[in-house]
């Protein structure tokens, strides 16, 4: 979309798109000052959710490979950063300094377990099997770590309770105090980066890497064929997208200053699943408004009925694979489009309609 070399066209759809973007990032930087705290604070929970969502795209939708490990790898940054910030002692500045460690321990979990997945062939229903098996194990062994023994320096893994009170994000401030990100500072940080990463990923995609990548989602003998070592760019897709995850994970665990197995297991592991489907894989843009609509829904959902929440995504999945596998906002947005040339179409006369043909 960001290409300028094809025309009127794509000239359009870029300007449109630019303008849309802007206008979406202003009316975001004034909703704090519009709306009370519990709402601001709410916004900012949704929005870490999807930097997962962006990760699996990136993985399942332009990779390829249908993952199920994106809450493996939550966990691993969740955990990571609560051991590590209640290690640190939660002072100003070290707890961005757990955050960088614990995105790397994930990148380096994906690392390990991508690279004996990709060169040891495994692919298609398989690569989802692997993935969602590892979450399973990392939650069945986090769940099981409630006695005193589980410890790591003074940091306790409590088991099916979790962690909590563990610090939150904060960095050095005037006269010595430290500013700590929850409420509007948490929004505002949260928000910059849902912006730096869906730039960063669309650059990312529209480059050589995205087109590769896509190449190998396509055909992955081909792109070997043409001197591409696919298992490569295979592993830096996955790892990219499971440091995605590992983000919601930190951000999750610095908002609500507990984590839990619960978040790791099962039910949790299908979501992202469903929420990419839903607003259309095969779209970055997609999938940041979808997944966010989504969730909120959810949400509002989960006040009445948690059971009705989790059967409405049941029927969301089931009905994208069998009406809109392509996902329905990515659906939506094309019948948009076709019903607006229909119309164009209808109002040109004959000579108008002569010249396009």
């Amino acid at each position: 979309m960001f290409k300028l070399l094809n025309g009127p066209q794509t000239l359009g759809a870029t300007r449109v798109f630019w303008i849309s973007f802007l206008f979406v990032v202003l009316v975001a930087l004034v909703y704090p000052a519009a709306a009370d705290a519990y709402d601001v604070g709410n916004v900012a929970y949704l929005l870490i959710w999807t930097f997962m969502a962006m990760g699996l795209c990136l993985v399942w939708g332009y990779g390829g490979m249908l993952s199920f490990g994106q809450t493996l790898f939550f966990g691993v940054a969740g955990y990571g950063y609560a051991v590590l910030a209640t290690n640190l002692g939660g002072d100003a500045g070290t707890t961005f300094l757990a955050l960088i460690l614990a995105l790397t321990l994930a990148c380096m979990a994906a690392a390990v377990l991508g690279y004996f997945m990709i060169w040891g062939r495994v692919n298609g229903v398989f690569f989802g099997i692997v993935t969602l098996s590892a979450t399973l194990v990392l939650s069945f062994f986090l769940g099981q770590t409630a006695g005193p023994e589980w410890r790591i320096g003074t940091a306790r893994l409590n088991g099916f309770n979790g962690m909590k009170d563990m610090p939150a994000l904060n960095v050095p401030w005037r006269g010595g105090e430290s500013l700590t990100f929850d409420g509007v500072p948490l929004y505002y940080l949260v928000m910059a980066l849902v912006v730096v990463v869906y730039l960063g990923l669309r650059v990312l995609l529209n480059s050589r890497f995205g087109n590769i990548i896509v190449a190998m989602r396509e055909d992955p003998q081909r792109a070997e064929l043409l001197g591409y070592d696919v298992r490569k760019f295979q592993l830096a897709t996955f790892v990219i997208g499971s440091g995605l995850a590992g983000l919601s994970g930190v951000l999750y665990t610095s908002w609500g200053q507990f984590i839990t197995p619960a978040s790791i297991g099962l039910p949790a592991a299908a979501m992202p699943i469903i929420w990419v489907a839903f607003s259309g894989r095969g779209d970055i843009t997609a999938t940041l408004v979808g997944s966010f609509l989504v969730l909120w829904a959810f949400q509002v959902l989960t006040v009445y009925s948690q059971q009705a929440a989790l059967l409405l995504m049941g029927v969301m999945l089931l009905c994208t694979v069998v009406v809109a596998p392509q996902g329905f906002a990515i659906g939506i947005v094309q019948g948009m489009r076709r019903l607006i040339r229909g119309r164009a179409v209808h109002r040109s006369g004959p000579g108008e309609r002569e010249i396009k043909a």
